[in-house]
């Protein structure tokens, strides 16, 4: 058994893997380009990915703030572009073999041209879920039908924001420009499910300070996601109240909304526990003391793991981050195998979960197939 686990250690092994994942796209690929110059820009191209991605990630360690961040667009664009030919070697491998199956006589061409269009995919992608990552978020519309709901939560708003990710290559600019679309939204209240930053807060303060401007009659509520704690939770979640959210962990609040109670809960990540024992998620003692004659009970959880206890608890509806809808294709037919929701609204027992597509992206700049968003969720009486 102890074998057995060393060689899954020794196998699965992060430099390991990224030794052999690039010399494998290099000998399926390269060698079928037609011509030394085909094979000696392929050449390049990946050992140019080699170099920059994991040299990207470390950027944060380089004095040189100016220096750190041309870097971190480059090695995270090229860690999506190196993503996607990754995949289209394989699915050209899956094609080859087939083709060599039903056709013995399979055209020499068909190798060199594959692996022509696997390359320009690549790129075509690459550029296409940078300018779609890039872009404002869209909003989506969710209308959420909860039976027996008061009159006066009838079409009660919440805009959420998720997995906004300020970082390396997520500033300032693209956060004010967060602020405008949800002010401009006109919510009740705002939810903020986690994982808005990737740093520490004092090489970010100064790109999340537009956050301070997020208004609604209710105001705005922040819960933990995971990079939170990667990235200093105790000085985040100081920094966050000092903006004007009001962190949940494992608490609530009662809004009085025209006259009638709405419960609005948050828990800690899922895996809070992980990094402190004493923030372990917790939706049942995040209800606990809550009156049983709110209209709405709504619980804001990063993770939609959280959602069985959330059930358990008595939660009417989840708003959840975390999977990113996978970001980009094909990740995203993947993350459906890791999270029980992946994106969209959901229905477990009596409790609705809706999981925001993130409103940034995390690492590569691409979102192919998977547009960012801005959520406008609404409370509207199940109709009998």
């Amino acid at each position: 058994m102890n074998l057995l686990r060393t060689l899954g250690r020794l196998l699965f092994h992060p430099l390991w893997l990224f030794c052999a994942l690039p010399s494998y796209v290099g000998w399926r690929l390269l060698s079928a380009l037609p011509g030394p110059p085909g094979v000696g820009a392929g050449m390049v191209l990946l050992t140019a990915c080699c170099l920059l991605i994991p040299f990207s990630m470390r950027v944060h360690t380089l004095r040189h703030r100016k220096l750190a961040e041309r870097l971190a667009w480059v090695g995270s664009t090229a860690m999506g572009f190196f993503s996607s030919l990754l995949v289209l070697t394989l699915l050209r491998d899956l094609v080859l073999v087939s083709a060599r199956l039903s056709m013995p006589a399979m055209p020499a061409r068909l190798a060199a041209v594959s692996a022509e269009l696997a390359l320009g995919l690549a790129a075509l992608m690459t550029v296409a879920g940078f300018i779609i990552a890039r872009r404002r978020p869209g909003i989506v519309e969710v209308r959420i039908p909860l039976p027996g709901l008061p009159q006066a939560l009838h079409g009660f708003s919440i805009a959420q924001i998720s997995d906004v990710h300020v970082g390396p290559t997520i500033k300032r600019g693209f956060v004010e420009r967060i602020v405008r679309r949800v002010n401009a939204l006109d919510a009740d209240l705002i939810a903020v499910t986690g994982d808005l930053v990737d740093g520490s807060v004092q090489h970010l303060s100064a790109h999340t300070a537009p956050l301070a401007g997020l208004t609604a009659r209710h105001g705005a509520y922040f819960v933990t996601g995971n990079h939170e704690y990667y990235s200093g939770e105790r000085a985040w979640t100081e920094e966050i109240r000092r903006l004007g959210m009001r962190v949940l962990k494992n608490e609530h609040v009662v809004l009085m909304h025209d006259g009638t109670a709405l419960v609005l809960a948050g828990v800690t990540d899922y895996g809070a526990h992980h990094f402190d024992p004493a923030q372990r998620s917790d939706p049942a003692a995040a209800l606990r003391g809550a009156p049983s004659d709110a209209g709405a009970r709504i619980l804001l959880a990063h993770q939609p793991s959280s959602a069985d206890a959330a059930a358990r608890a008595g939660f009417d509806v989840q708003l959840s981050g975390h999977t990113h809808g996978g970001q980009f294709w094909p990740w995203n037919l993947f993350v459906q195998f890791f999270q029980p929701f992946t994106a969209g609204l959901h229905r477990l027992k009596n409790l609705w979960i809706y999981v925001n597509r993130g409103t940034g992206y995390w690492g590569p700049p691409n979102r192919f197939g998977v547009p960012s968003e801005i959520t406008r969720i609404r409370l509207v009486p199940a109709v009998p």
